[in-house]
């Protein structure tokens, strides 16, 4: 349904062993390709015979839009992914490998801005010693995975804890106050943004309140924040709200 509504996209080519061995282990990989049958990998997360195609496609759309400065649309979402287990629906980190792909190619400093409705738990456990790479997240907190509250802070880390109910306003204030001046302060050359959709006040999921407009202010803000800008889908689980929020966001980024 969201390629549907989109008139301009191309197809990636899915990452290669060595992409994904970029931060994940070599064990988990061949775990994951080893599935040959639908089973629950983890209590939240189900993997199938088809689950490595994917996960793998993926991985190489993300890397695909951080090098051409595109908005990868993949399924599945990448941001819970640790380096040896998956979980919240994700196999493999997509943003930290493309990350990781872009620093192979001479791009030293990359700032990652999740404002997914839950913290990005795997991409700040890839990322969290790595002076080069600069992680801040926007989520409702306390809520799954249990991560990123106030005390969860560090010199590359910056978690920004927002409440139930917060709507448009209060991301873009607290946008303004904390995320702005951290990745300012960075200085990156390329910004990578795991944009959620699931803090929408349709999503079935959260309890946030950040509207079509909302998504729309966050993308251009975001943008501005660095000379190169690309992004990676991570949750949004309205499928009939989805493809107007997505197009809000291409709207934001290219505005900038």
């Amino acid at each position: 349904m969201l390629l549907a509504e989109l008139s301009d996209w191309i197809e990636a080519k899915p990452a290669e062993r060595a992409d994904l061995e970029l931060c994940h282990s070599r064990v988990y990989i061949e775990h994951i390709a080893a599935i040959d049958q639908p089973t629950f990998v983890t209590l939240d997360t189900v993997a199938s015979e088809t689950t490595y195609e994917a996960a793998a496609l993926a991985a190489g759309t993300a890397m695909d839009a951080a090098q051409s400065g595109g908005f990868a649309l993949l399924r599945p979402p990448g941001h819970h992914a640790l380096p040896a287990q998956c979980m919240g629906f994700c196999f493999f980190n997509n943003v930290a490998i493309a990350a990781r792909r872009l620093q192979t190619e001479g791009v030293d400093r990359i700032a990652i801005v999740d404002f997914d409705v839950h913290h990005g738990n795997g991409t700040e456990a890839i990322f969290r010693t790595d002076d080069s790479v600069l992680y801040v997240s926007l989520h409702q907190w306390p809520f799954y995975p249990g991560t990123g509250g106030p005390e969860d802070q560090a010199e590359r880390t910056l978690n920004v804890p927002l409440p139930a109910g917060s709507n448009d306003d209060d991301y873009l204030r607290a946008f303004a106050a904390q995320v702005e001046p951290a990745v300012r302060r960075f200085d990156p050359q390329l910004v990578l943004v795991s944009a959620g959709f699931d803090a929408h006040e349709e999503d079935p999921i959260a309890e946030m309140r950040v509207t079509t407009n909302g998504f729309r202010e966050l993308a251009r803000r975001s943008a501005a924040l660095g000379p190169r800008v690309a992004a990676v889908l991570e949750g949004g689980y309205n499928v009939v709200t989805l493809p107007r929020l997505v197009n809000a966001a291409l709207e934001g980024f290219s505005a900038e």
